[in-house]
């Protein structure tokens, strides 16, 4: 029987999750795994040894030396061949990140909901969320509610906000594929393409009854999103949601 697979310790979500080349509309997919980029980023961008690479993800170095070879063919072949490399997936467990404000006790036994939040109202651009409005439910009914800050995160960095506020759940407008990636891997579920108010959809969510729209995303490729959109889209504008 093979040796089950150890979590790789994961201290820093990806901010960026997809790279595609300009000059290949249509370019084949590479995915490259959130540990392997853990790795390229401990050794290469903060220049550590393997050893020590190895204490900070809680692996073997062997297992360091495996995934740090994986990604970088990964990287050739997207560069040599003009492919998109998306960082996604993996066996991990995240490190949460520190949030600086108080947040509500979470039961044991109840859904936590967040919904991006603007004067009440589902903001729609999931990216530049500001506020979320945090949601307890139990047994079909809101049990708490807290407005909490982002304090200036950007997209990437708001799935591990997200994380460590224990959310199980995402009430949004658009989103991009970078930052539905990072939620996946957060294990946080995605309920996109809501509009109106922000009590009334995470009540329509605890009942078991929302109506949301799973492909609303940012449709373009815009490098002024940080890589929060992954597509190009011909008129330049933004998809369903809107994303700015």
């Amino acid at each position: 029987m093979p040796r089950p697979v150890r979590c790789r310790r994961i201290e820093r979500l990806p901010v960026y999750r997809s790279f595609s080349p300009d000059d290949a509309a249509a370019a084949e997919d590479v995915r490259m795994t959130v540990d392997e980029f853990e790795a390229l980023r401990l050794l290469d961008d903060e220049g550590l040894t393997q050893e020590t690479c190895a204490l900070r993800m809680n692996i073997a170095r062997t297992t360091v030396t495996a995934i740090y070879d994986s990604a970088r063919k990964k990287i050739a072949d997207a560069l040599v061949h003009g492919k998109r490399l998306l960082i996604t997936g993996g066996c991990c467990e995240f490190i949460p990140v520190e949030i600086n404000q108080e947040i509500m006790e979470k039961g044991s036994t109840c859904m936590r909901i967040a919904v991006t939040y603007e004067n009440g109202e589902i903001f729609q651009h999931f990216g530049h969320s500001e506020q979320f409005k945090l949601y307890d439910t139990e047994n079909g009914r809101i049990t708490g509610e807290q407005v909490v800050n982002t304090n200036g995160s950007g997209h990437g960095a708001l799935a591990g906000f997200l994380h460590a506020a224990k959310v199980d759940a995402l009430i949004c407008g658009g989103i991009g594929m970078g930052a539905q990636m990072a939620l996946a891997d957060a294990g946080i579920k995605l309920y996109a393409g809501v509009q109106g108010s922000a009590d009334a959809a995470a009540k329509a969510l605890a009942e078991g009854n929302l109506k949301y729209d799973p492909d609303a995303h940012c449709d373009h490729h815009d490098h002024h999103h940080e890589g929060d959109c992954g597509h190009h889209h011909p008129e330049g504008e933004c998809g369903r949601g809107h994303c700015q």
